[in-house]
Parts: structure tokens; sequence; C-alpha cells
């Protein structure tokens, strides 16, 4: 989720007028530090100890250094990222560093940028939320340690340096952060305490500073939820509805429980469970599960007819105007020059390579754990709770790493979680439950990117000058009918369906923006890069059509529109230049062209590509500039442009949902095709070098790709990609 859509909540660190409190406390003989916000210290103050996750640094004896992440981490870094923004100012010792997954204290851990009033991971806001706090947190902790040493010592507490888990003095004397961390907890905690210098930055910044977790995950010890394997702990897999909006009438399942190793089948709020002692068990009899459904208010349209009916509602106006500028109906009707394009966009899964999963236990002190990739874990904390039938202080949350999200783990509908927790409650709390969905339960009962449509059209004057630009877009709401629909939809309008092309960046003198939300049971669901995955797609593709013919080049067609834009002027002329842009492609290879604003960064790429005999792109080179302000990790700035442009590219390429009757078509790899690891082309990445607060990169580097490549694929056919996959264009 864009967090420049959230204008109601939008709480930017940049103008933030709030003030800290920072807190100490002993645990064991352990140094714990957190901080509020001011407005929220009586919550904190309240109930100190009521979760061992109160604070975000504890030093303990050992000399290790807990970290507790507001943030979740799905193979985006953002572990790595706050681990190294406590340590520049901590100064431990980076190998006795390890980072968990914090929950159930708002008032710690709520994400900043979505006002600080609720906990979730999302809208690459994670670094951004976390700049100032855990800076804090880590200076805090410092001075503290070297309050309690020159106490001890009798020197005064600016003659003591700190460096790699250290406190030391120039008499000689020196001591271990862990053998200082009880002394220190039990001192006064300072009010205020200055952070670094950019100058003195050790650790921010850093080209080669090694993922403190890479050693884990490089020897196959990193845990997911997919390895858990608790005592005892039963195995469930999911049969769901084959139509969205079915719902279960019955089910016969004896044979199923007459299989060895199944322990029950169980109806849940979602579906029909299988519980066995093992996966292979639990799927073996799903098969023989008897189940009638009522589809009487199901999705029973092909993808074909869904499309028919986009189109025709695209030819009209909009239902609601998202945005308008000028007097878009006169500059039309005067103009000398028209353009239209019709741009499609088909449902795409996550399709991460962890299966969606979830686990549950109820312990016989009435706590309830449960285990999973809590992207949102105050509203998992909540609908757990309400499942159980216990208060939401009873949940405990094990927040486990994920192999991938990009959006999918930030359901509204809790949907895994209900389940797991159904399915133990069901079997009487008798074992921890894990639910494991198969790849094809994940393609075929998930959540999608939702189908567009964008009808574009521009006017022009005699000069091949811009003077309109109207885009009609269709397609579902994500927020409608969510607890998140009072703040992201305004006047009819999702924020989340035309950011990127409400907010366009180009000084166009009239522009309107018209939204026709569709509805259909199929459910959807934020997807990496949200709504910008198309309207970046369909902005860009469309200025490059007019950029063409005006009988302008397309980067100084661009640049003269962004005269008031610097930051995506200044990405713009960098990738331009390092790609070698005006100066003739290799033979056979022809470039395009893509610029882009999405969470906050900046980011345009050129892409290389040559035309195979199918006359399908084969992406040699992108070149990638990103101005994300200060790049806390350079390295995983570089791996978060690189993993988005594969990402995006599967996408545009080859990727699709299709529905057959209501149906979904796809069920493995084998159908929903992705980008494998021979067709990833070189991408060089760029970092503009700033001193601007910190902004996302987790989805920005997906957003141009494909116009990029659809530019390319003109410049190298003549032919305009205006229907996605590019293979789908072909046949149409």
């Amino acid at each position: 989720m864009d967090h420049s859509s959230l204008a109601t909540l939008d709480r930017d660190l940049r103008t933030s007028r709030r003030s800290f409190l920072i807190g100490a406390a002993v645990f064991g003989s352990c140094l714990v530090v957190g901080f509020s916000a001011e407005a929220e210290v009586s919550q904190v103050a309240a109930k100190p100890g009521d979760n061992p996750f109160v604070g975000y640094v504890q030093i303990a004896p050992d000399d290790s250094v807990t970290i507790y992440s507001s943030q979740m981490d799905m193979g985006q870094g953002i572990y790595h990222g706050i681990a190294t923004l406590v340590q520049e100012e901590l100064d431990a010792d980076w190998s006795k560093i390890s980072v968990v997954g914090g929950f159930g204290n708002v008032a710690l851990y709520g994400n900043l940028l979505l006002g600080g009033v609720v906990q979730m991971t999302g809208g690459s806001s994670g670094t951004a939320s976390s700049w100032l706090r855990y800076r804090q947190a880590g200076a805090t902790a410092r001075a503290m340690l070297i309050a309690a040493a020159a106490e001890s010592w009798s020197v005064p507490a600016g003659e003591i340096k700190t460096e790699n888990g250290f406190v030391s003095h120039p008499s000689g004397k020196s001591a271990r952060y862990g053998a200082l961390a009880a002394r220190a907890a039990s001192g006064q905690v300072p009010g205020k305490v200055g952070l670094k210098e950019p100058k003195d930055w050790k650790y921010i910044g850093n080209q080669t500073l090694p993922r403190y977790d890479s050693r884990p995950k490089s020897e196959g010890r990193q845990q997911y939820t997919i390895d858990l394997h608790e005592r005892g702990m039963l195995t469930a897999v999911m049969i769901h509805p084959p139509l969205f909006g079915a719902t279960l009438r019955s089910f016969e399942a004896s044979k199923a429980k007459a299989m060895k190793g199944v322990v029950d089948v169980v109806a849940t709020p979602r579906g029909v469970a299988v519980v066995a002692t093992g996966m292979w068990e639990a799927i073996k009899a799903r098969e023989v599960v008897t189940v009638e459904w009522d589809d009487e208010k199901a999705e029973k349209r092909s993808s074909s007819e869904i499309a028919d009916e986009y189109r025709a509602a695209a030819d009209k106006h909009g239902e609601v105007v998202a945005s308008n500028v000028g007097d878009v109906d006169t500059a039309f009707a005067n103009a000398p020059k028209l353009i239209e394009a019709r741009y499609e966009f088909p449902y795409l899964a996550h399709a991460s390579l962890e299966p969606t999963n979830a686990a549950a236990r109820m312990n016989p002190d009435g706590t309830l754990e449960v285990w999973g990739g809590h992207q949102m874990p105050d509203l998992y904390q909540t609908v757990a709770a309400k499942v159980a039938g216990i208060t939401p202080d009873k949940v405990i949350l094990r927040v486990m790493k994920t192999g991938g999200g990009f959006g999918r783990r930030a359901s509204v509908d809790s949907d895994v979680i209900v389940e797991a927790v159904a399915t133990a409650k069901a079997i009487g709390w008798k074992a921890p439950v894990k639910v494991q969905w198969t790849r094809e339960d994940d393609m075929r009962a998930g959540r999608y990117r939702p189908a567009f449509m964008h009808k574009m059209r521009a006017a022009l004057d005699g000069s091949g000058n811009l003077l309109a630009l109207r885009d009609t877009l269709v397609g579902q709401s994500i927020s409608r009918g969510t607890v998140m629909e009072a703040a992201l939809i305004k006047n009819g309008v999702d924020l989340l369906s035309v950011e990127g092309m409400a907010n366009q960046p180009y000084a166009i003198p009239n522009v309107r923006v018209e939204l026709t939300t569709t509805n259909s049971p199929v459910p959807v669901l934020w997807w990496r890069a949200v709504g910008s995955t198309h309207t970046a797609y369909a902005l860009e593709a469309f200025m490059d059509e007019i950029a063409h013919a005006a009988g302008k080049d397309p980067v100084e067609f661009r640049l003269a529109l962004l005269k008031d834009k610097p930051r995506h002027a200044a990405v713009l002329r960098l990738a331009a230049e390092k790609a070698g842009w005006g100066t003739p492609a290799p033979a056979g290879r022809f470039r395009g062209v893509a610029v882009a604003e999405s969470f906050h960064s900046y980011v345009a790429q050129v892409a290389e590509i040559s035309v195979n005999k199918s006359g399908l792109p084969r992406v040699h080179r992108v070149v990638c500039a990103i101005d994300c302000g200060v790049a806390v990790n350079p390295d995983q700035v570089r791996a978060q442009m690189e993993g988005g442009i594969g990402f995006g590219l599967g996408a545009i390429l080859k990727s699709r949902i299709t529905l057959d009757k209501g149906r979904i078509v796809e069920g493995n790899f084998d159908g929903y095709d992705v980008l494998r690891i021979n067709e990833m082309p070189s991408v060089e990445v760029h970092i503009v070098k700033s001193s601007a607060p910190p902004t996302g990169v987790g989805e920005p580097g997906v957003p141009p790709i494909g116009p990029a490549v659809a530019n390319a694929m003109f410049n190298a056919t003549g032919k305009r990609i205006r229907i996605l996959p590019f293979g789908d264009s072909e046949k149409s």
C-alpha cells in the first residue's frame, strides 16, 4: 500500500512534531530500551510488563543484542535495515545482533507513516517509519551503558568511548556491554540523546556491510512457517470453494476419516479443513471428501466476459472524478491532433515462494500462540482472539520470516489466521495445528492484483505540445468493504486504484482522471507496488506514444514536462546517461525508457532488448536510477531494485490469472509463468546521493520496468503493447 495514498493517516517523519519518551526496564539482568509517541505514554506506562516485547533493544549479560522489529521481514531485508539503524548509534558487536518481530503494543510498534495507529508492514514504509526511533533507541542504550560505566569507574562520561560492544576509558578500564546491562537498566533514563552526524556514520550507507542474517539463510538454518514442527503438531489442508463467493452447504468425510493418519475433517468459516499427522496424509484424504457448495452469489463469468464489460465501461465517462485540472473538454474540442489508446491488465497472483500458511496452539495457561507471516499483527491478534473466544492480550504472535509476501501476508480478512485458529479450536485444541496451503490453493483460492482497464486520450497542438490528458480507469477496489475503506476511499475514489495517475508528475495544463469501480466476488489485494503496477504502465507507455506522435525524443519530451519535478528529472537523466541514451544501441538491440514515483521514491529505468522469432522481447540489460533519500543499506537497495525488476518483468511478459466460468485456470507455475533465472537481464543500479530522509525501496523498482520494455518493443517492431501480458498482446 502506497503511504502517499493515506492522506488522512500520513504522518511523514520529515514534518513530524512528535516528541518521544525513552523508557528502560530490567528483565532479569537485561537492559531493555524503547520509546513511544508522547501522546501514548500513558498506554505504555500503565502496563509496562504485559508482554515481553516492551522495547526495541535488549542487551543480555552474554553481550547478545536482540532488536524487536516493528516491521516483519518477508525477504525485503527490513530486519537488516533496522539492525543497521540501531547499530549505528549503539556500537555493539555486529556478530551478536539478532532481530525478532515485536507485536501487541501499537504505541511502540505503530507504523509512523500510517499515523502510528496501526502496526503494519507495507507501502515500502519500513525504513522511513524506523528511521528516527530505532536510532534513538540505540543511542539511548549506548548513553545508559556509558553512564553506568562512568558511575562505576568514577570518571566523566564524556571521557568514555564505545566500540564493538565495549566501553573503555583512557585509564585502561573497559567493560563489555553485557556486564553493564543490569546496572545501566537501573540508572536514570536520559531525556534527550543526540544522534550521530552523517559525516560520522559507520554503518548507515556502508557499501559492504554484510547482512546480519546471511549465515543462517545460506546454511539453511533460517526457519519459516513452512518449516515449523512443534511437538505433536498436526497438519491441515483446506478445501476452498471452487467459485469465489460460494459458501459451504455440507460435506461428507467418512472415507477420509478412515484413512491412515487422518485425525479429523472439520468445517471452518472459510471452507473445510482436513487434519492429519502429515501433509501427504492430509492431501490424499482431501481427495475423497465430497462437498456441496451454495454458489448462488458466486462469480461465474470468464475473463473474456469481464474484459468485454470493462471495455464497455471504459468507453463511457467514469463514475467518479479522481483528478481534474484545467478544462479537458475544451482542450479536446479545439485540439488539431488527438491520440487514443486502451491498456488492459489481467488479475495477477502473488506467487510467493512459500505458499500461504499459519499455525495455532492453545497453551495450558489459556494463551493462544499463532505462528505466521504477520504483516498486520494488530488485526491478526484481534481476529485470532475473536475466533478463539478469548481476549487479544491472551494471543501471542510468533512473527516468522516468510519466503516472500508482495502484499499477500497483509490480508485484511486474516484468511489463513482464521483457518489455523478455527481448525485448532474445532478439534478441541487437542494439538497444535499448522494450516499449509498447496501451490494450487495459493493460485486458486488466494488474493489477486485487480484486473484493470485504462482508456487514455491526449490532445496536442500543431507544434506537438501536450495540451490535455484524460484517463478513464475501470477495475475493482481493494479497499471497499474492508477496515481500510474509511481511510482509503474518498468521494467514491479508492486512492489505491488511481495512485500514480491522479498524482501524475507531468506539467500538463488540462488533466482529468476518472474511475469506474466494478464489483466481483473475486478477492483482490495489494500486490507489489499496488496501483502503480498498472497506472505507471498506462501513463509511461502512453507518454511514449505522445512523444512519438509529437516527433520528439522520449527522454527530452519527458524532461520538458518535468521542469517542476527535480527528483523525477534527476533519476531520468541519470538512467539515460548511464544507459547511453542518444547513442546507437548494440546491433539488434533497442532501448525504451520510463520513470515513476511510488512510495515517495523516484525510479527511472532504461531497458535494452532484442526480439525473438516469436515476436517477444528478450531483455538483456536494465539501467536503473533511484532516489530513495538516504540509502541506509546501499547493497540492499540494489537488491530490491533487481528483485523488483525481475518480479515486474515476469508479470508483464508472462503472468496472468484467468477465469473460466468463474474458476481459476492456473494452478501452478506450469500455467502461471514467472521470470526464470536464465531470463533475468543484467541490471545496473545507480543510487542518487541524498541527505533526505529514507523512503521506500521494496516496491518502487516494479512500476517502470513494464513500460520501459514496452517502449523498447515499439522501437524494435513499431508495435505498441497494450494488452498484458506481452504474449496475450501478440495473440490479440
